[in-house]
């Protein structure tokens, strides 16, 4: 992929005379009709992310993404470049694969169909005897997709017209140049099954209007008063929050102090006693940390700072990629998160949590922030669960991403409530309805 060079300017995410003033109405989140919709002139036009580049290093290894009834092999080839091909025979539309796995080619379990990697036909059962057609061997492929890669993820398309990869997350391949994304490791994998649609997650991702009553644990490391966050969007309907990593002065911790960001003052030599205020230790400590660690990551054995700019070494850019993917990029850590509907019941959606670290020198456990303390190595097995009220998930109990589950099923139910009509939202959810609105125009053929 060409990497982009120049950011467009972004809207004010905090602006609501960019908004049309769509409605969110709550059939939305329960309609089969609207899912059915959804179906048709979105998830079938839109990239996917099939899995992660390391998950497929070698010629052979290949990984499946199941979306909805439909399922994807991207496959790594020979020549280093990685293939996508609907997990169908060209025989009679057997799944072949699941998972993630390596092979020289795949063996379809029903009638013994081998397709090489390349997706071409090697052997067929009876193959020179008994098709009047002739020998399908080398002649027949397996259906292809348009694949690409980008941040360390495999995407694949089923739109054969649409636009490229680069196109599609436009800004964001500019935008992230500074990361060293393919470098991060994931610490941990979940998918987990949700009572809620899954627009809930993307909804509740495009705002921090309630992670003050969500998340109490937040502000002693993330400034989100009202007024230090900075919200940007763009017409193809991504957008993000830029939140300082540093002690909110609204929501200060009972008692005095603040040992979390003292600790990370310390780590990068600097004296969180030397200030005269709570608003000087706030302000400037967050001032002093952008210079300390632009003059120490060599130093300190953090090479993925080495294009990373102030902002990036220090804060939280919090971003929705439009329809269904949110990643934190955090300095020391990425989190993916994705929903994705239900095959069945659009009252339902998996949430994916991928957490992820950038290795550092000497480093041999992390703080995955959404997940807890994990050994710094590669998770290679995805632990599937249901939240279930949270007892599916006991380990992430108190987790941030534990907090926003546990509002999911209660939303969900009041999409159904003849009392709700519309989201009546402050400034700083602007973003919620643009999400719909940018939705919209996909499903009604105004794509952006």
């Amino acid at each position: 992929m060409n990497q982009q060079t120049a950011v467009p300017p972004p809207m004010d995410g905090r602006d609501p005379s960019n908004l049309r003033g769509d409605a969110i109405t709550g059939d939305r989140y329960f309609s089969r009709e609207f899912a059915q919709k959804e179906w048709d002139h979105l998830w079938t036009k839109i990239w996917h992310i099939a899995g992660r580049t390391a998950d497929i290093p070698e010629a052979g290894d290949f990984v499946v993404h199941n979306f909805l009834k439909e399922s994807v092999i991207a496959v790594r080839q020979k020549d280093g470049s990685v293939r996508a091909f609907y997990n169908s025979c060209g025989h009679r539309g057997m799944r072949m694969v699941a998972g993630t796995s390596s092979v020289a080619s795949f063996h379809c379990p029903y009638h013994g169909w081998q397709w090489g990697i390349d997706g071409v036909l090697e052997k067929a059962q009876d193959a020179d005897v008994d098709f009047a057609r002739g020998n399908p061997c080398g002649k027949l492929k397996l259906n292809e997709l348009r694949c690409d890669t980008w941040g360390g993820f495999v995407w694949y398309t089923m739109d054969d017209d649409g636009p490229s990869l680069e196109e599609y997350l436009e800004p964001m391949v500019a935008l992230y140049r500074g990361y060293p994304m393919d470098t991060a490791v994931r610490v941990a994998w979940y998918r987990i099954e949700l009572n809620a649609n899954w627009k809930f997650v993307t909804d509740n991702f495009s705002e921090s209007y309630h992670t003050r009553t969500a998340h109490p644990q937040v502000p002693p490391w993330i400034d989100q008063d009202v007024d230090s966050a900075r919200h940007e969007m763009w017409p193809k309907g991504h957008g993000r929050t830029v939140q300082p990593m540093r002690p909110s002065l609204s929501d200060r911790p009972e008692g005095g102090g603040n040992a979390m960001f003292e600790a990370e003052l310390r780590k990068w030599d600097i004296d969180p006693g030397k200030y005269d205020s709570y608003e000087d230790f706030a302000f400037q400590g967050w001032k002093d940390l952008k210079a300390a660690k632009q003059r120490l990551w060599a130093e300190k054995g953090y090479v993925h700072y080495k294009d990373m700019n102030d902002e990036e070494i220090t804060d939280s850019p919090h971003t929705v990629i439009f329809p269904n993917v949110t990643i934190s990029f955090l300095p020391d850590n990425l989190i993916f998160f994705r929903s994705e509907p239900h095959a069945e019941d659009p009252e339902k959606c998996y949430f994916d949590l991928w957490c992820m670290a950038f290795p550092v020198e000497g480093q041999t456990e992390v703080e995955s922030i959404m997940a807890g303390p994990k050994p710094l190595r590669e998770v290679l097995e995805c632990e599937h669960r249901r939240f279930d009220g949270g007892n599916g998930i006991p380990e992430l109990r108190d987790q941030i991403v534990f907090q926003d589950m546990e509002l999911a099923e209660n939303m969900q139910a009041g999409m159904h409530s003849r009392g709700y009509k519309d989201a009546y939202l402050s400034d700083q959810e602007t973003r919620v309805r643009f999400f719909h609105e940018v939705l919209n125009d996909w499903l009604e053929g105004r794509r952006p």
